[in-house]
């Protein structure tokens, strides 16, 4: 049960997306990297709008400046940032994006993981993957492989950002609470 096909989807219209996808990365440029645009591929395959794909360097401030920069935003409604989130000196994204959440979603990376482990086994414990609200916006974290990348796209993001989801999905949520980054 690790698919898109396995949730059940309501008969209600399809209500298209804003991404913005970030790469951290020291050594992808956009022709080079396979993750973002398998991501970028899959959610726009899906009939979603991918506004924005940027790579930036494995840096804090470089991170963080580009989520901020995204979430003033208003058609980016979901940001998607893959790589950094392994253990390495170098892995930095979850301690560059965590500070900016205003709530975090600890289901999405344990469920990343769980999955995870079905296909890699207990080195998915190396996986910082991770999810939050910024401004009412989800943002989810997960490594920088294709095949991380592949899983979390068909088994987490495609279904909880299709509005026929049940019984919720993010965009669920904003039909009926208002749009991400909206106040009351």
């Amino acid at each position: 049960m690790n698919s898109f096909h396995a949730h059940e989807l309501a008969p209600q219209k399809f209500m298209p997306v804003g991404i913005a996808i970030l790469v951290v990365s020291d050594s992808r440029t956009l022709e080079t990297d396979r993750s973002g645009k398998l991501l970028e591929e899959g959610f726009s395959k899906a009939g979603h709008q991918v506004l924005e794909r940027v790579i930036v360097p494995d840096e804090k401030e470089r991170i963080a400046q580009q989520v901020n920069a995204w979430v003033q935003e208003e058609k980016i409604q979901c940001l998607v940032v893959t790589g950094g989130t392994g253990v390495t000196s170098r892995d930095i994204t979850p301690e560059a994006i965590e500070p900016l959440y205003d709530k975090r979603l600890p289901g999405f990376g344990e469920l990343f993981r769980q999955l995870s482990f079905e296909e890699i086994g207990a080195a998915c414990i190396q996986s910082r993957a991770t999810g939050g609200l910024i401004q009412g916006r989800p943002i989810f974290v997960i490594p920088g492989s294709s095949g991380a990348c592949r899983l979390a796209l068909a088994s987490i993001l495609l279904p909880q950002l299709d509005i026929r989801t049940k019984p919720c999905s993010f965009p669920g949520l904003w039909k009926t609470c208002g749009k991400p980054g909206e106040t009351s």
